[in-house]
């Protein structure tokens, strides 16, 4: 797969100047079978980590809209519902927020209510999306978008990074939808912390490229400060790829085992790599490349919003209490 999807990401134009550019680009992937990614534990994770990365690295707003619509295609796999549409585009919106309600109706589920942070609402044409069943459970559900009782608002983003994939709320009035496996097992499945390794990965991508800007800047010039920032960004980076690396042979390894801690630990790990290389990067390259590189900037105004799919220090507190009652030897050779 990354032998034939990094060739087409450089013969692609690279300018997606609004979610529509993004939205006919996730498309034309589709269309050549790009989106079709080995699935998480089927003995190449790493090859679809790597692919993650490579969008990433390409685009990170793209990359927001792919990262939702090849894990739409890896739940609907893993939950063995039947495919709705082949010619789908799908978004995966399962944050917290207003409520959405998901009810019985003459046999079938109705969706009423309003949904946060739904991003490229405006051109993906279904979505998996998560509502609450009457008994007040969580019920993985999809929804075809382009029908009577979806309204895509303009409400519900303010930021500059990640503008472009428009990640506003949608309100469901009445909108049919399918249940995707029972309830509470969106949650439970083994996939859902597969999945967040995944989301690593293409913060990692992003990362790259920019420590990858900083490696062409030091070998135009060499200056003594900039190597040491450009010798820091590959401590970090170096570091993350290790354990990404490692966290997808564990995870082909053992593919139904619960790897909440291990999808913790890797997160917390990239994410610090990320902020260690957007920090070295911009004191290295200064203010030029914030102002006058439309990628890097794009890239460097983005890369911390999607970052923020961490739940920073709330998270760690859930790393430490897995670990207080993990077995003694947690941090072994």
């Amino acid at each position: 797969m990354i032998d034939r999807l990094a060739p087409w990401l450089r013969a692609s134009t690279g300018d997606y100047g609004d979610v529509v550019a993004l939205g006919e680009c996730l498309s034309d992937l589709r269309r050549d079978g790009l989106d079709q990614l080995p699935l998480p534990g089927g003995g190449q994770t790493l090859a679809r980590f790597r692919a993650l990365a490579e969008v990433g690295g390409h685009d990170l707003a793209l990359c927001k809209l792919y990262e939702g619509h090849t894990d739409a295609l890896a739940i609907l796999a893993e939950l063995e519902h039947a495919p709705v549409a082949v010619d789908a585009t799908w978004g995966t919106w399962c944050a917290g927020g207003p409520r959405l309600e998901a009810r019985q109706v003459n046999g079938g589920l109705q969706l009423h209510g309003r949904k946060a942070w739904c991003s490229g609402a405006a051109v993906l044409s279904h979505a998996l999306l998560t509502a609450t069943d009457v008994e007040g459970r969580q019920q993985l559900v999809a929804v075809a978008l382009r029908q009577p009782g979806v309204e895509v608002t303009d409400q519900g983003w303010q930021a500059v990074g990640m503008a472009r994939t428009r990640s506003v709320e949608v309100v469901f009035d009445g909108a049919h939808a399918q249940a995707v496996g029972g309830p509470e097992q969106y949650l439970t499945r083994p996939g859902f912390w597969q999945g967040g390794v995944g989301i690593a990965a293409c913060w990692f991508g992003a990362a790259r490229r920019l420590g990858q800007v900083l490696q062409e800047h030091c070998q135009q010039r060499e200056e003594p400060h900039a190597l040491a920032h450009l010798g820091a960004v590959d401590t970090a980076l170096y570091g993350a790829g290790c354990v990404l690396r490692e966290a997808a042979e564990q995870i082909d390894l053992e593919p139904g085992a619960d790897c909440q801690l291990l999808a913790r630990r890797v997160r917390a790990v990239v994410e610090h790599a990320v902020e260690q290389v957007i920090h070295h990067t911009g004191r290295a390259l200064g203010a030029g490349p914030y102002c006058q590189n439309l990628p890097f900037a794009r890239l460097i105004a983005d890369l911390p919003v999607f970052v923020r799919q961490s739940h920073a220090e709330r998270d760690l507190a859930a790393l430490g209490q897995l670990l207080r009652v993990s077995p003694t030897r947690t941090w072994s050779l």
